[in-house]
Formats: C-alpha cells, sequence, structure tokens
C-alpha cells in the first residue's frame, strides 16, 4: 500500500485524537467518585436496615407500654371499687371483709409490679426511639454525602463529555482527509493492536511497540519509497516515519 507522507503524518493525528479518546473514555470510568458512591450506598444500605430495625423494637414497646398501661388501669379500677365497697359499710361478714382487704393488698402489689413494667418498658422505648433518632440522622448525613459525589459525578461527566465530543468532532475532520484504503487499514489493526494502529518511528525506535530497529530493518526503511506504508516487524503496526525518524 503507498500513500502520501503527509497523508501518513495525518494517521498519526487520528492516532493522537483515537489516543486522547481512549483517555477520557476511560477516566470517565475510573472517576473518585464512582467508587465513593457504591461505598457510601453500602454503608446506606446498612444504616437503613439498623434503622428499620430500631422503628420495629419503638413500635413493639409502644403496643407493650400501651398493653401494660391497659393492665394497670384495669387493676386500678378494681382496687378502687373493692375500696369503695369496703368504704361504704355495706359488708358486714367478718370473713367478707378479710377476704376483701386482702384482695385490696393484692392488688395494690399487683398494681405496683405492673407500674415497674411499665418503666421498664418506658426506658425501653425512650432508648429505641434515641436510636431511631440517631440512625435518621445517619441516614440523612449518609444520602446527602451520595447527594455531593452524584452531583460531582455528573459534573465530570459533562466536562469529560463536552471534551470527547469536541475530540470526536475533529477526529471526523482529520479522519476525513486520510485515504479511505490507508485508514481501513489503520481502523483494522487499531482494534487488534489494543487501540493503537500506527506508530511514530522515532530515533530508529517503533513508539508502538518500544523496540528499536536492527540494521538490517533500518536499511529496508531508508531503501523504501517515500509513499511506502510501511508496518513495524515487531508489532505489525503501521509505521510512520518523520523528520525525527533517525534515518
Amino acid at each position: 500500500m503507498n500513500a502520501e507522507p503527509a497523508d501518513q503524518i495525518r494517521l498519526l493525528d487520528v492516532q493522537a485524537l483515537d489516543v486522547r479518546l481512549s483517555q477520557l473514555a476511560h477516566k470517565r470510568e475510573s472517576l473518585p467518585e464512582h467508587a465513593e458512591i457504591e461505598s457510601l450506598n453500602k454503608d446506606l444500605t446498612q444504616l437503613r436496615d439498623l434503622l428499620v430495625a430500631a422503628q420495629t423494637e419503638e413500635s413493639d414497646c409502644a403496643r407493650e407500654q400501651t398493653k401494660a398501661e391497659q393492665d394497670v388501669d384495669q387493676v386500678r379500677q378494681r382496687a378502687a371499687r373493692d375500696q369503695q365497697r369496703l368504704d361504704s359499710g355495706a359488708i358486714t361478714s367478718p370473713k367478707d371483709l378479710e377476704n376483701l382487704q386482702h384482695e385490696i393488698t393484692s392488688l395494690a402489689k399487683r398494681q405496683g409490679n405492673l407500674e415497674d413494667v411499665v418503666l421498664e418498658i418506658m426506658e425501653r422505648r425512650e432508648s429505641a426511639q434515641e436510636r431511631v433518632s440517631e440512625l435518621t440522622e445517619r441516614v440523612s448525613s449518609v444520602q446527602s454525602k451520595i447527594d455531593s459525589a452524584t452531583e460531582r459525578r455528573t459534573a465530570a461527566y459533562q466536562e469529560l463529555d463536552g471534551e470527547a465530543a469536541a475530540v470526536t468532532k475533529e477526529r471526523e475532520v482529520v479522519a476525513g482527509s486520510v485515504p479511505a484504503d490507508l485508514l481501513k487499514l489503520y481502523e483494522k489493526l487499531r482494534e487488534q493492536q489494543g487501540g493503537v494502529g500506527a506508530a511514530r518511528l522515532y530515533q530508529r525506535r517503533c513508539e508502538g511497540c518500544q523496540l528499536e530497529l536492527n540494521i538490517t530493518e533500518v536499511n529496508e526503511v531508508k531503501a523504501a519509497a517515500r509513499d511506502a506504508v510501511l508496518r513495524c516487524e515487531n508489532c505489525r503496526r503501521i509505521l510512520v516515519r518523520t523528520s525525527e525518524s533517525g534515518l
């Protein structure tokens, strides 16, 4: 294949633009915000699970407290009725009086025990409420960090995508000035060679594989026609000669 030296030089420009596009794509995929957001989302999931557990505990305590307070109220009402019967003087039998007094005493003890239960439940509920409040604040804080990181990532996306669009447009213009057959070969090699299809020959060294040409290869390059499209013997990339090739 043959192509004017100027066309081959422009192929290096296309390659440089392709490298820049690859760099921008890699940078987009490697933004530190990606890992930051992923880590924060894991923290957020764990905190939300803990929050649900704390809210469930608080809700359970609330039901327990309501039930225990109802039990206390029932005992208190029964004790009040018994005391009213005792105070009314309607009961004259000594045995009935003794039984009633004994029941009032038992109810008072029962009420005290139930009130202790209510206090214990209230303490657990208060602790659960404090836990809910703490976790709610932590969830909010982590969510704010996620929002902030997401905004920073979006801004970075916009900047990188804007530059990529400009580079892509420039590449279209430069590539459009390269002969179709040369560009087709370049594209094929670029796909095969990890994104680099053409390399400059600089000081007798291929900048694609970074290997220096031996004396035989140098002589072959020297003897080649100025418009010949050369290939590196080692990496098979298009080898473009310039004024700095050291020939």
